[in-house]
């Protein structure tokens, strides 16, 4: 329980995606700090999972860890299932925010790029957050806020980056449309779009190699690469009532890369 939190008050409930490592990860413990209990997935690891959740108990709030994977529409009707029964778990019926982060890197020239890598681009970062944030509309409370994770890719041309781009500039698109058409439900949807963060993600390109870097960091107005407590805190905030009016928008989060 969160300082000035009453015994029989409700906590806030997210669903994050993609929520054991890196900037979902990061998400999830800065939701906890503003008293928000979440349902995060994970992909494979599950020991990482099971820490988040003790860092989380640490931060007085409650997480669930669910396996999924996004790219698999097929299983998303058992998954939602799991998610009923979880949220039962936390004394609700329902939950309040969405933030769709899973996702997969991928860095190949577009003539190179073959018919396979582009199906597993398009299922976990297009086709897997519409059915997905579909399945779930019923489910989320009205007055609620999803949140999409784009990418400074789809306002920055860098070679190599087309495809995994592209799918980020559809769900840019699918955002927007998402935001008229949850109108009436008072639910705002937006998209954040970090730049290159040093997180384990593309194999920890931007984290763990120096000229990649600093690259980046002489890119970058505010001269260095990104950390994942850039964004956390950023999707925490955009999720709160601070907030509640921002809606239908791209929120770039990258210290000012390439301008």
């Amino acid at each position: 329980m969160t300082a000035g939190q009453s015994a029989d008050a409700v906590s806030k409930i997210a669903i994050v995606t993609g929520g054991s490592r890196g900037l979902g990860r990061n998400t999830v413990l800065h939701l906890a700090k503003r008293g928000v209990d979440s349902l995060f997935t994970y992909r494979a690891n599950q020991a990482e999972a099971e820490k988040l959740v003790g860092l989380v108990a640490e931060e007085g709030q409650r997480a669930i860890a669910l396996p999924l994977d996004t790219g698999k529409v097929a299983t998303f009707d058992s998954f939602v299932e799991q998610v009923r029964a979880s949220l039962a778990q936390l004394g609700a019926e329902r939950f309040d925010y969405l933030v769709n982060n899973a996702g997969i890197s991928h860095h190949a020239p577009f003539d190179k790029t073959t018919e396979e890598e582009l199906d597993a681009l398009y299922n976990v970062h297009f086709k897997g957050v519409f059915f997905l944030t579909q399945k779930l509309l019923p489910l989320i409370n009205d007055g609620g806020r999803i949140v999409n994770i784009s990418s400074g890719l789809t306002r920055i041309a860098f070679p190599g980056s087309a495809p995994y781009a592209s799918m980020k500039g559809a769900l840019e698109v699918l955002t927007r449309y998402l935001a008229k058409e949850l109108g009436p439900r008072r639910i705002a949807v937006n998209t954040v779009a970090p730049g290159a963060i040093a997180t384990d993600f593309s194999g920890g390109m931007v984290r763990d190699n120096p000229e990649i870097n600093k690259l980046v960091a002489d890119a970058t107005a505010l001269g260095r690469a990104g950390l994942p407590d850039d964004i956390g805190p950023m999707i925490a905030a955009l999720l709160s009532e601070d907030n509640r009016w921002v809606n239908a928008q791209r929120i770039e989060v990258s210290g000012g890369l390439s301008i």
